[in-house]
Protein backbone atom coordinates (compact mmCIF):
# COMPACT_ATOMS: atom_id res chain seq x y z
CA UNK A 1 0.00 0.00 0.00
CA UNK A 2 1.30 3.63 -0.87
CA UNK A 3 1.41 5.73 1.85
CA UNK A 4 -0.15 9.35 1.61
CA UNK A 5 1.37 12.60 0.57
CA UNK A 6 -0.05 15.89 2.31
CA UNK A 7 0.70 18.96 0.39
CA UNK A 8 0.67 22.28 1.64
CA UNK A 9 1.17 25.19 -0.28
CA UNK A 10 2.95 27.94 0.24
CA UNK A 11 1.77 30.67 -1.80
CA UNK A 12 4.20 33.62 -2.07
CA UNK A 13 4.25 35.59 -5.49
CA UNK A 14 6.65 34.44 -8.06
CA UNK A 15 8.06 32.22 -5.11
CA UNK A 16 5.58 29.57 -4.14
CA UNK A 17 6.75 26.44 -2.86
CA UNK A 18 4.96 23.20 -1.85
CA UNK A 19 5.88 21.25 1.16
CA UNK A 20 5.29 17.84 0.84
CA UNK A 21 4.29 15.57 3.88
CA UNK A 22 4.26 11.94 4.25
CA UNK A 23 6.49 8.57 4.75
CA UNK A 24 8.51 7.11 2.12
CA UNK A 25 9.14 10.81 0.54
CA UNK A 26 13.20 9.85 0.49
CA UNK A 27 12.27 6.96 -1.57
CA UNK A 28 10.83 9.26 -4.08
CA UNK A 29 13.40 11.93 -3.81
CA UNK A 30 13.81 11.70 -7.44
CA UNK A 31 10.22 12.23 -8.87
CA UNK A 32 9.90 15.08 -6.31
CA UNK A 33 12.76 16.80 -7.69
CA UNK A 34 13.57 16.29 -11.35
CA UNK A 35 11.24 18.91 -12.01
CA UNK A 36 13.00 21.49 -10.82
CA UNK A 37 16.33 20.32 -12.21
CA UNK A 38 17.99 21.81 -15.42
CA UNK A 39 20.50 19.13 -15.12
CA UNK A 40 20.38 15.57 -13.72
CA UNK A 41 22.66 16.57 -10.57
CA UNK A 42 22.25 18.13 -7.08
CA UNK A 43 24.81 19.39 -4.33
CA UNK A 44 23.82 17.88 -0.77
CA UNK A 45 25.07 19.43 2.14
CA UNK A 46 23.99 17.23 4.64
CA UNK A 47 25.76 16.34 8.79
CA UNK A 48 27.84 12.78 9.45
CA UNK A 49 24.97 11.66 11.82
CA UNK A 50 22.20 12.08 8.85
CA UNK A 51 24.80 11.16 6.62
CA UNK A 52 25.35 7.56 7.75
CA UNK A 53 21.64 6.62 8.77
CA UNK A 54 19.82 8.47 5.61
CA UNK A 55 22.36 9.39 2.58
CA UNK A 56 22.40 6.50 1.32
CA UNK A 57 18.27 5.80 0.95
CA UNK A 58 18.10 9.34 -0.48
CA UNK A 59 20.76 9.00 -3.08
CA UNK A 60 18.97 6.02 -4.31
CA UNK A 61 16.00 7.79 -4.01
CA UNK A 62 17.62 10.57 -6.81
CA UNK A 63 19.40 7.88 -8.93
CA UNK A 64 16.21 6.08 -9.34
CA UNK A 65 14.91 8.46 -11.79
CA UNK A 66 18.61 9.26 -12.87
CA UNK A 67 19.45 12.10 -10.43
CA UNK A 68 23.70 12.04 -9.48
CA UNK A 69 24.51 13.17 -5.76
CA UNK A 70 27.72 15.15 -4.52
CA UNK A 71 27.05 15.34 -0.81
CA UNK A 72 29.46 16.96 2.04
CA UNK A 73 29.08 16.00 5.65
CA UNK A 74 29.31 18.45 7.71
CA UNK A 75 30.45 18.03 11.66
CA UNK A 76 26.57 17.45 14.08
CA UNK A 77 25.65 20.09 16.57
CA UNK A 78 24.92 23.43 16.97
CA UNK A 79 28.63 24.73 16.42
CA UNK A 80 28.49 23.96 12.82
CA UNK A 81 26.43 26.80 12.80
CA UNK A 82 29.56 29.25 12.60
CA UNK A 83 31.76 31.23 9.98
CA UNK A 84 34.13 28.19 9.98
CA UNK A 85 31.95 25.47 8.33
CA UNK A 86 29.60 27.81 6.28
CA UNK A 87 32.52 29.13 4.49
CA UNK A 88 33.84 25.14 4.01
CA UNK A 89 30.39 24.67 2.81
CA UNK A 90 30.22 27.36 -0.09
CA UNK A 91 33.76 26.70 -1.20
CA UNK A 92 32.87 23.04 -1.32
CA UNK A 93 29.73 24.05 -3.34
CA UNK A 94 32.58 26.08 -5.88
CA UNK A 95 34.35 23.68 -6.04
CA UNK A 96 31.65 21.03 -6.85
CA UNK A 97 31.12 23.83 -9.92
CA UNK A 98 27.43 24.45 -8.53
CA UNK A 99 25.42 26.92 -11.06
CA UNK A 100 22.57 29.13 -10.70
CA UNK A 101 20.61 27.12 -12.14
CA UNK A 102 21.41 24.08 -9.79
CA UNK A 103 19.93 22.91 -6.60
CA UNK A 104 21.45 22.63 -3.40
CA UNK A 105 19.59 20.48 -0.91
CA UNK A 106 19.91 20.45 2.52
CA UNK A 107 19.25 17.23 4.26
CA UNK A 108 18.96 17.24 8.23
CA UNK A 109 17.89 18.83 10.88
CA UNK A 110 17.53 22.99 11.48
CA UNK A 111 21.48 23.60 11.65
CA UNK A 112 21.57 22.17 8.41
CA UNK A 113 19.15 23.92 6.76
CA UNK A 114 19.98 26.60 8.34
CA UNK A 115 23.43 27.18 7.11
CA UNK A 116 22.59 24.86 3.71
CA UNK A 117 20.21 27.90 3.09
CA UNK A 118 22.40 30.58 3.89
CA UNK A 119 24.91 29.23 1.48
CA UNK A 120 22.75 28.76 -1.12
CA UNK A 121 21.38 32.45 -0.66
CA UNK A 122 24.74 33.89 -1.33
CA UNK A 123 26.54 30.95 -3.74
CA UNK A 124 26.52 33.45 -6.62
CA UNK A 125 23.97 35.82 -5.25
CA UNK A 126 21.21 32.64 -5.16
CA UNK A 127 21.07 29.19 -6.08
CA UNK A 128 17.52 27.06 -5.62
CA UNK A 129 17.53 24.92 -2.65
CA UNK A 130 15.32 21.92 -1.73
CA UNK A 131 14.99 21.39 2.31
CA UNK A 132 14.77 17.62 2.89
CA UNK A 133 14.32 18.16 7.07
CA UNK A 134 15.22 14.80 9.10
CA UNK A 135 13.92 16.43 12.28
CA UNK A 136 10.78 17.19 13.22
CA UNK A 137 11.45 20.44 14.96
CA UNK A 138 13.11 21.35 11.18
CA UNK A 139 9.99 19.60 9.22
CA UNK A 140 7.38 21.74 11.09
CA UNK A 141 9.52 25.07 11.71
CA UNK A 142 13.45 25.64 10.18
CA UNK A 143 12.66 24.27 7.31
CA UNK A 144 9.79 26.04 6.10
CA UNK A 145 9.53 29.96 5.07
CA UNK A 146 12.93 30.91 3.97
CA UNK A 147 14.67 32.14 7.41
CA UNK A 148 17.92 31.19 7.05
CA UNK A 149 21.28 32.04 8.41
CA UNK A 150 24.63 30.42 11.08
CA UNK A 151 25.28 32.28 14.86
CA UNK A 152 27.73 34.77 15.96
CA UNK A 153 29.68 34.68 19.63
CA UNK A 154 27.30 37.88 19.84
CA UNK A 155 24.26 35.62 19.52
CA UNK A 156 22.05 33.10 17.84
CA UNK A 157 20.92 33.45 14.42
CA UNK A 158 22.02 36.72 13.77
CA UNK A 159 23.89 36.88 10.26
CA UNK A 160 21.79 35.48 7.18
CA UNK A 161 19.25 35.75 4.78
CA UNK A 162 15.78 35.69 3.83
CA UNK A 163 15.62 32.67 0.73
CA UNK A 164 13.18 30.36 0.39
CA UNK A 165 13.25 26.76 -1.10
CA UNK A 166 11.84 25.70 -4.22
CA UNK A 167 10.59 22.71 -2.64
CA UNK A 168 10.39 21.02 1.01
CA UNK A 169 10.37 16.82 1.55
CA UNK A 170 8.73 16.26 5.10
CA UNK A 171 9.46 12.53 5.38
CA UNK A 172 7.54 11.79 8.12
CA UNK A 173 9.15 7.91 8.18
CA UNK A 174 12.94 9.01 9.34
CA UNK A 175 11.53 10.39 12.14
CA UNK A 176 11.83 7.06 13.91
CA UNK A 177 15.65 7.30 13.81
CA UNK A 178 15.45 10.10 16.23
CA UNK A 179 16.13 9.69 20.04
CA UNK A 180 13.06 10.20 22.25
CA UNK A 181 14.73 13.55 23.67
CA UNK A 182 15.27 14.85 19.80
CA UNK A 183 11.79 14.41 19.05
CA UNK A 184 10.08 15.62 21.83
CA UNK A 185 12.62 18.89 21.74
CA UNK A 186 10.67 18.71 17.91
CA UNK A 187 7.28 18.96 19.35
CA UNK A 188 7.81 21.48 21.49
CA UNK A 189 7.79 23.80 18.25
CA UNK A 190 4.48 21.76 17.70
CA UNK A 191 3.01 22.88 21.05
CA UNK A 192 4.17 26.45 19.70
CA UNK A 193 1.43 26.63 17.29
CA UNK A 194 -1.28 25.70 19.24
CA UNK A 195 -0.20 28.18 22.01
CA UNK A 196 0.02 30.99 19.46
CA UNK A 197 -2.89 30.77 16.47
CA UNK A 198 -4.93 27.12 17.37
CA UNK A 199 -6.49 26.65 20.80
CA UNK A 200 -8.42 23.43 18.75
CA UNK A 201 -5.47 22.42 17.88
CA UNK A 202 -3.56 22.47 20.92
CA UNK A 203 -6.61 20.62 22.34
CA UNK A 204 -6.26 18.27 19.86
CA UNK A 205 -2.09 17.63 20.75
CA UNK A 206 -3.52 17.07 24.08
CA UNK A 207 -5.68 13.84 23.28
CA UNK A 208 -2.93 12.46 20.58
CA UNK A 209 0.30 13.87 21.62
CA UNK A 210 1.19 10.35 23.34
CA UNK A 211 0.09 8.58 20.68
CA UNK A 212 2.02 11.05 18.46
CA UNK A 213 5.57 10.68 20.74
CA UNK A 214 5.10 6.71 20.39
CA UNK A 215 5.20 6.58 16.70
CA UNK A 216 1.75 6.59 15.20
CA UNK A 217 2.84 7.72 11.76
CA UNK A 218 -1.02 9.11 11.31
CA UNK A 219 -0.87 11.25 13.87
CA UNK A 220 2.69 12.94 13.69
CA UNK A 221 1.69 13.27 9.88
CA UNK A 222 -1.28 15.40 10.96
CA UNK A 223 0.48 17.65 13.45
CA UNK A 224 3.27 18.10 10.74
CA UNK A 225 0.67 19.17 8.42
CA UNK A 226 -1.34 21.74 10.67
CA UNK A 227 2.51 22.95 12.00
CA UNK A 228 3.30 23.96 8.32
CA UNK A 229 -0.41 25.04 7.37
CA UNK A 230 -0.38 27.81 10.27
CA UNK A 231 3.31 28.95 9.59
CA UNK A 232 2.97 28.74 5.93
CA UNK A 233 -0.26 31.10 6.24
CA UNK A 234 1.75 33.45 8.59
CA UNK A 235 4.53 34.00 6.45
CA UNK A 236 2.21 34.29 3.26
CA UNK A 237 1.37 37.43 4.87
CA UNK A 238 4.49 38.69 6.29
CA UNK A 239 7.59 37.05 4.89
CA UNK A 240 10.14 38.93 6.43
CA UNK A 241 8.77 39.55 9.61
CA UNK A 242 7.65 43.13 9.94
CA UNK A 243 4.64 42.09 12.28
CA UNK A 244 2.24 38.79 12.22
CA UNK A 245 5.53 36.41 11.63
CA UNK A 246 6.57 37.83 14.76
CA UNK A 247 4.14 35.45 16.67
CA UNK A 248 6.53 32.69 15.59
CA UNK A 249 8.68 33.94 18.29
CA UNK A 250 6.55 32.61 21.30
CA UNK A 251 9.02 31.19 23.74
CA UNK A 252 12.09 32.45 22.21
CA UNK A 253 12.91 35.31 23.87
CA UNK A 254 13.63 33.32 26.80
CA UNK A 255 14.85 30.11 24.61
CA UNK A 256 17.73 32.09 23.20
CA UNK A 257 18.80 33.84 26.43
CA UNK A 258 18.63 30.10 28.00
CA UNK A 259 20.20 28.78 24.82
CA UNK A 260 23.45 31.21 25.32
CA UNK A 261 23.17 30.64 29.27
CA UNK A 262 23.64 27.07 28.71
CA UNK A 263 26.42 27.59 25.70
CA UNK A 264 24.53 26.46 23.02
CA UNK A 265 25.34 22.80 23.99
CA UNK A 266 23.92 19.57 24.82
CA UNK A 267 22.62 20.67 28.48
CA UNK A 268 19.62 22.67 26.16
CA UNK A 269 18.17 21.63 23.11
CA UNK A 270 16.59 24.43 20.93
CA UNK A 271 13.35 22.55 20.88
CA UNK A 272 13.78 22.38 25.15
CA UNK A 273 14.32 25.94 25.33
CA UNK A 274 11.13 27.09 23.17
CA UNK A 275 9.10 25.13 25.47
CA UNK A 276 10.08 26.27 28.61
CA UNK A 277 10.23 29.89 27.35
CA UNK A 278 6.10 28.84 26.12
CA UNK A 279 5.80 28.07 29.84
CA UNK A 280 7.36 31.44 31.11
CA UNK A 281 5.73 33.22 29.08
CA UNK A 282 2.22 32.33 29.58
CA UNK A 283 3.95 33.15 33.44
CA UNK A 284 4.07 36.34 32.44
CA UNK A 285 1.09 36.80 30.29
CA UNK A 286 -0.38 35.82 33.82
CA UNK A 287 1.40 38.10 36.00
CA UNK A 288 0.60 41.05 33.44
CA UNK A 289 -3.20 39.93 34.00
CA UNK A 290 -3.24 39.12 30.15
CA UNK A 291 -4.62 35.59 31.08
CA UNK A 292 -6.13 33.42 33.77
CA UNK A 293 -3.86 31.42 35.53
CA UNK A 294 -4.99 28.76 34.68
CA UNK A 295 -3.71 28.57 30.92
CA UNK A 296 0.24 28.80 32.06
CA UNK A 297 -0.85 25.55 34.23
CA UNK A 298 -2.55 23.99 31.25
CA UNK A 299 0.70 24.64 29.41
CA UNK A 300 2.99 23.17 31.99
CA UNK A 301 0.07 20.18 32.54
CA UNK A 302 0.81 19.22 28.98
CA UNK A 303 4.74 19.30 28.52
CA UNK A 304 4.44 17.34 32.28
CA UNK A 305 1.83 14.59 30.20
CA UNK A 306 4.54 14.34 27.28
CA UNK A 307 7.28 13.93 29.43
CA UNK A 308 9.15 17.14 28.42
CA UNK A 309 11.78 19.88 29.79
CA UNK A 310 9.18 23.02 31.48
CA UNK A 311 10.89 24.44 33.85
CA UNK A 312 14.03 26.39 34.68
CA UNK A 313 14.66 23.66 37.25
CA UNK A 314 14.75 21.16 33.99
CA UNK A 315 17.85 22.65 32.98
CA UNK A 316 21.59 20.65 34.43
CA UNK A 317 24.29 22.87 35.72
CA UNK A 318 24.02 26.60 36.88
CA UNK A 319 22.54 29.40 35.44
CA UNK A 320 22.70 33.33 35.52
CA UNK A 321 20.52 35.21 38.11
CA UNK A 322 17.34 36.90 36.98
CA UNK A 323 19.33 40.65 36.06
CA UNK A 324 21.77 38.19 34.34
CA UNK A 325 19.00 36.31 31.83
CA UNK A 326 17.34 39.58 31.25
CA UNK A 327 21.21 41.30 30.26
CA UNK A 328 21.08 38.07 27.53
CA UNK A 329 17.55 38.81 26.06
CA UNK A 330 19.10 41.92 25.35
CA UNK A 331 21.10 40.62 22.01
CA UNK A 332 17.93 38.84 21.13
CA UNK A 333 17.44 39.77 16.76
CA UNK A 334 13.38 41.14 18.03
CA UNK A 335 14.93 44.01 20.33
CA UNK A 336 13.98 47.27 18.90
CA UNK A 337 15.12 50.72 20.14
CA UNK A 338 16.55 48.82 23.33
CA UNK A 339 13.79 47.70 24.49
CA UNK A 340 13.02 43.70 24.48
CA UNK A 341 9.76 42.63 22.32
CA UNK A 342 7.73 39.85 23.84
CA UNK A 343 5.10 37.25 22.36
CA UNK A 344 2.52 37.15 25.39
CA UNK A 345 -0.92 35.96 25.33
CA UNK A 346 -4.59 36.33 25.91
CA UNK A 347 -5.28 32.77 26.21
CA UNK A 348 -4.32 29.52 24.47
CA UNK A 349 -4.37 30.44 20.84
CA UNK A 350 -4.97 34.23 21.25
CA UNK A 351 -0.89 35.26 21.14
CA UNK A 352 0.25 39.19 20.52
CA UNK A 353 3.37 41.03 20.22
CA UNK A 354 4.37 43.44 22.93
CA UNK A 355 7.66 46.12 23.73
CA UNK A 356 5.35 47.13 26.85
CA UNK A 357 6.29 44.96 29.57
CA UNK A 358 7.31 46.27 32.76
CA UNK A 359 11.41 45.11 33.74
CA UNK A 360 10.13 44.46 37.03
CA UNK A 361 7.02 42.01 36.02
CA UNK A 362 9.79 40.07 33.83
CA UNK A 363 12.48 39.94 36.75
CA UNK A 364 9.70 38.43 39.44
CA UNK A 365 8.64 35.63 36.50
CA UNK A 366 12.43 34.81 36.30
CA UNK A 367 13.46 34.91 39.70
CA UNK A 368 10.44 32.45 41.25
CA UNK A 369 11.40 30.31 38.23
CA UNK A 370 15.10 30.41 39.84
CA UNK A 371 14.07 29.69 42.67
CA UNK A 372 12.19 26.52 42.06
CA UNK A 373 15.60 25.40 41.10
Amino acid sequence: MSETINTVHVALPGRDYDIRIGAGLLARAGTEIAPLLDRPRVAVLTDETVAGLHLDAFRAGLAADGIEAVALALPPGEATKGWSQFSRAVEWLLEQKIERRDVVVALGGGVVGDLAGFAAAVLRRGVRLVQVPTTLLAQVDSSVGGKTGINSPHGKNLIGAFHQPSRVLADIGVLETLETRDFLAGYGEVVKYGLLGDAAFFAWLETNGPALASGDRSARAQAVKRSCEMKAGIVERDETEQGERALLNLGHTFCHALEAATGYSDRLLHGEGVAIGCALAFELSARLGLCAQEEPSRVRAHLAAMDMKRNLADIPGALPDADGLISLMGQDKKVQDGRLRFVLARGIGDAFVTSDVETDALRAVLTEALDRR
